[in-house]
């Protein structure tokens, strides 16, 4: 798992502006939640939304899910209010800022400016700082993605935001069924593997289809998982267990996951690089994708816990 190892199968996104999604989202099953106050929210609802995503973080229970924010771009209006009323406001009760339309390192360098004052006066109670997860949604960022996962200590997550890339692009929407899954490899292979070789995690945004869709949904995670991503956005509480399941290992991946790394810890003593077990020859590589099959089904059975 990659830096500050949180489970990221399934990412809730949860407009601030309803107090009732929002005491909805803190009993589902996600394994992170984030209150929107970007796209979710009219202009004119900003204001209150920043005060029922304080109020929901501090006052409901969010058992042991991640607690986040996705605030307004950094060229808004909006920017440093809503770091500044729920880094203040909800004090510890706050894990990670989600950061859109982000564009290049500075975007992500002015956060983490404003972040390290707003620490200095607001007490952590021990609590890790701030986690940040960046948006790749702009071509700009497509382009720039390997410097932005390596500009900051606080940067958790690359997720990929295929709405906005889109319209940044210029995708001719009405002909995109043409190509079907395979429009957005690129892209998606670009962010896993600039997130991966800067140690961090990679998301997938949400599923550009109807919410019924699950069927697509579900294929569209599996997609995401093959190539590497930690999980998948959901934008209705209908798509959490589809996520949770399909960016799980199953038993069978983690059964055979905890015999290689067994067989592979008794061999060591013999001086053996690669193994036979099965019939199959297993070398270091299958020892590093199992121990990463191990390491998540270990976080999974301990936030079940």
């Amino acid at each position: 798992m990659p830096k500050a190892a949180r489970l990221r199968r399934s990412e809730l996104s949860t407009p601030a502006s309803s107090t009732r999604m929002l005491e909805k989202a803190s009993k589902s099953r996600a394994d992170f939640v984030f209150l929107d106050l970007e796209d979710s929210v009219a202009p004119s609802a900003k204001s209150e939304a920043r005060e029922n995503a304080v109020a929901a973080l501090r006052e409901l229970d969010w058992q042991k899910k991640t607690r986040a924010v996705r605030i307004n771009g950094v060229g808004t209006e909006w920017a440093l209010e809503d770091l500044t009323a729920v880094v203040e406001g909800a004090g510890d009760r706050l894990d990670v800022i989600i950061v859109p339309k982000v564009k290049a390192p500075r975007d992500l360098w002015w956060i983490e400016t404003v972040l390290d004052q707003l620490e200095h006066r607001v007490p952590r109670r021990g609590a890790a700082p701030i986690g940040l997860e960046a948006l790749i949604e702009e071509v700009e960022a497509l382009q720039a993605v390997d410097e932005i996962a390596r500009c900051s200590s606080r940067l958790e997550a690359l997720i990929f935001g295929p709405g906005d890339m889109a319209a940044s692009q210029q995708v001719r929407v009405h002909l995109m069924d043409r190509y079907g899954p395979s429009l957005w490899d690129y892209a998606r292979t670009r962010i896993v593997v600039a997130a991966r070789a800067g140690g961090i995690a990679a998301v997938d945004g949400p599923f550009w289809g109807p919410i019924a869709d699950l069927e697509g949904y579900a294929a569209e995670c599996d997609r995401a998982s093959t190539l590497g991503f930690e999980g998948k956005w959901a934008i209705h509480p209908s798509q959490i267990d589809v996520a949770n399941e399909r960016f799980s290992p199953s038993e069978d991946e983690v059964a055979w996951a905890r015999r290689v790394v067994e067989a592979f810890g008794a061999a060591a003593a013999d001086g053996k690089g690669a193994i036979s077990l099965d019939g199959n020859m297993v070398d270091v590589a299958d020892l590093r994708i199992c121990s990463a099959v191990v390491r998540k089904a270990d976080a999974i059975s301990a936030a079940s816990t």
